[in-house]
């Protein structure tokens, strides 16, 4: 599965202008599967970086804005998009160039791609009871 995994996110980037790096993590930002260009910028594979999303993602909740799904950045070079499907969350890097509406219309194919390791993860917490 894993193999299989590794091999959709790395035909993502073939397919998608603009896609740097497409990457899964833990909420914790610990990096489960990764698929990056030699474009990618490095910080972007940050722990901090990738955990930055689900404390925003909290905090927004807090103020009354309810569950978050996306979050979309741009800046100067690059544009993020972080998908929430906690435990796991997705995150695109993307040239400023990319389609960001292309990245956004992914989101029901990888929500069926990830589910399984989402469920995975719900599945340990619960044994582990946290």
């Amino acid at each position: 599965m894993a193999e299989a995994l590794q091999g959709f996110f790395d035909r993502l980037l073939t397919r998608v202008p603009g896609l740097l790096a497409a990457i899964v993590t833990d909420r914790d930002g610990v990096i489960v599967v990764k698929a990056t260009t030699s474009a990618n910028p490095q910080a972007t594979l940050q722990a901090g970086y990738l955990a930055s999303f689900t404390a925003a993602i909290e905090q927004a909740s807090k103020i009354g804005l309810q569950k978050n799904t996306v979050v979309a950045c741009s800046y100067e070079s690059y544009q993020t998009v972080h998908f929430n499907h906690l435990p796991i969350i997705l995150t695109f890097i993307a040239s400023s160039e990319a389609n960001i509406g292309v990245l956004l219309s992914l989101e029901d194919e990888l929500a069926k791609v990830i589910e399984p390791i989402a469920s995975n993860f719900r599945s340990r917490a619960a044994e582990l009871d946290l």
